[in-house]
C-alpha cells in the first residue's frame, strides 16, 4: 500500500476491487486518473495530481493505465485520456475529461471538502 498523500498505481483487477471496497468502508473520496503511457496530456497532468495528492492525504488518489486494465476502463466507460473519476462509497459522483488543471483542482476541492465535512474533520 502507498503512503498517504500519494497517487497509487493500480496494476490488477483484484487491486482495483480492493481499493473500491476500502473506499466504500472508509467513505473516503477516491479520485481515479485513467491514463495511458502514450498520452501526452496524461504526462502533463500527472505531476500536478501528485502535488494535489500531497495536500489532501484524506483523499485516495489512484492511477489506472487503460491499456493495462482494459476491463476496468471498459466497465467505467472511459473513452478519452486522461479521464478523472470521482468515486464516493463505490458510486460515481463526478468526472473530469482532459488535462484541465483548474477544473480538476476545483472538482477535487469541492468533493474533498464535502468528504471532510461529512467525516467531521477540517481541512
Amino acid at each position: 500500500m502507498a503512503e498517504e498523500g500519494q497517487v497509487t498505481g493500480v496494476h490488477s483487477v483484484s487491486e482495483w476491487k480492493e481499493h473500491l471496497k476500502k473506499g466504500e468502508e472508509t467513505g473516503k473520496l477516491i479520485v481515479v486518473d485513467f491514463t495511458a503511457s502514450w498520452c501526452g496530456p496524461c504526462r502533463f497532468i500527472a505531476p500536478i495530481l501528485v502535488e494535489i495528492a500531497k495536500r489532501l492525504p484524506h483523499v485516495t488518489f489512484l492511477k489506472v493505465d487503460v491499456d493495462e486494465l482494459e476491463s476496468v476502463s471498459k466497465e467505467w466507460e472511459i473513452e478519452a485520456m486522461p479521464t478523472f473519476l470521482f468515486l464516493k462509497e463505490g458510486k460515481l459522483v463526478d468526472k473530469v475529461v482532459g488535462a484541465k488543471k483548474e477544473e480538476l483542482q476545483m472538482t477535487i476541492t469541492k468533493h474533498a471538502n464535502a468528504a471532510a465535512a461529512a467525516a467531521g474533520s477540517s481541512i
